[in-house]
């Protein structure tokens, strides 16, 4: 068996579209590192993953040399000097189309837990981690992890998208756990996520997902407790959401010429000289007002963030009390502003299996030891805020998991 963890080791899971950092990285890095190492001043946890979507941005050619920078910060900053255990994952391949998921996915582990294992998926056994260690133009053949990309069928709008996941697995304690770095499809027009309820990408995400969790749950390997945290890109119900907000409202039809396919929808109020309450395009969503997003950190819209309905019996999540995550402004000085390209949504999320919900939710974990939030709430964190979920690991917790027997040093 591995070793036994102190009473309540705390573990820190952080998911983090990180797309726009590498655009504007003086101005957007400094201060989500700040905001990073505050989250980890506070809660002091022992192990933290940190999963990112979208590394080295939208202009990947370009902006990669902003990463090794990026990571180099974490490695070596004061801030996380305690923790003298790092594995860091990368998949920077942007030459290799059919593999490229620009998935990076960050653990880093505090000198104090002194037993912690990676599995060896190809050797099907643990081994111990020691030092600091990052990879990236390897990871296809690392026997470390799993990495997957969406067949391409399967968002046939894409010529090429970036999407997929990155599976790692972990030892602590009598504790055993995968951990999965998750990127799915998003809105490519919210003309056609507004046709029909449920949208049709919806549909896509939904089918990605299953495959997700069809492979990690498949026969290769012992089934374990497991956590699915990234980018999941849910989207509210389009067409519920316009409903809710514009019945009163009369709707304006805008079709191109050329086309005749629907260019814009402009919803007027019936009275008040016909005041423009939301314009829709194909990437805008323009609102009259913003703040209806954010009051009561958006608890009213909720109701129609449906898209995990259907796998109500596989992942599980901790009630949301946070704003949407997405599309903040990527102005530095706007921390709090929705940009009006989409609807805002709780794309960033952080959903666990039965088991790993029951780990989370052991009797003796305090309500102040858990706490699912997002990270640098009132400043620019890029057009995603990061969201976290942070917990104790009790001893004992791995009576819901596997055995540790398959250990090599």
């Amino acid at each position: 068996m591995a070793g036994k963890l102190t009473a309540g080791s705390g573990i820190l899971l952080v998911t983090a579209n990180v797309g726009s950092l590498f655009e504007d990285p003086d101005n957007l890095q400094k201060t989500w590192l700040r905001e990073f190492y505050q989250t980890v001043q506070s809660h002091k946890p022992h192990f933290i993953a940190v999963h990112c979507q979208e590394v080295g941005g939208k202009n990947f050619e370009a902006s990669m040399s902003h990463v090794d920078c990026f990571v180099k910060e974490l490695l070596s900053s004061d801030a996380m000097k305690e923790y003298n255990r790092a594995r860091v994952y990368l998949d920077e391949n942007y030459k290799s189309q059919e593999h490229f998921t620009a998935l990076g996915s960050c653990y880093f582990i505090h000198e104090s837990l002194k037993n912690i294992h990676q599995f060896d998926f190809k050797a099907k056994k643990f081994k111990k981690l020691v030092g600091k260690e990052i990879y990236s133009d390897t990871l296809d053949s690392s026997p470390m992890l799993e990495k997957e990309k969406f067949p391409q069928d399967y968002f046939p709008e894409c010529k090429w998208s970036r999407k997929g996941f990155i599976r790692t697995r972990w030892a602590l304690a009598d504790c055993t756990f995968d951990l999965v770095n998750i990127h799915l499809f998003h809105d490519a027009s919210n003309i056609l996520a507004w046709e029909k309820s449920p949208s049709v990408y919806s549909g896509t995400r939904q089918k990605a997902l299953g495959f997700v969790l069809d492979r990690i749950t498949d026969q290769r390997f012992e089934k374990v407790p497991y956590f699915v945290f990234g980018d999941f890109n849910f989207r509210l119900d389009t067409r519920q959401v316009v409903e809710s907000l514009c019945s009163t409202a009369t709707m304006q039809t805008v079709r191109a010429g050329d086309t005749n396919c629907v260019d814009k929808l402009i919803f007027r109020e019936s009275e008040n000289d016909r005041k423009v309450v939301l314009e829709i395009e194909k990437k805008l969503f323009n609102y009259i007002n913003q703040d209806v997003f954010r009051e009561n950190n958006g608890t009213l819209f909720l109701q129609f963030d449906s898209e995990l309905s259907c796998f109500k019996e596989r992942l599980h999540e901790l009630e949301i009390s946070f704003p949407p995550s997405y599309p903040y402004s990527e102005d530095s000085s706007q921390g709090k502003q929705y940009m009006v390209t989409r609807c805002p949504a709780w794309c960033d999320r952080i959903l666990m299996s039965a088991t790993a919900k029951d780990l989370v939710l052991k009797p003796e974990n305090e309500e102040k030891t858990l706490v699912y939030d997002n990270i640098g709430a009132n400043v620019c964190m890029g057009d995603h805020k990061p969201v976290y979920l942070f917990f104790r690991l009790t001893a004992g917790a791995g009576k819901w998991c596997q055995r540790v027997d398959k250990i090599s040093a």
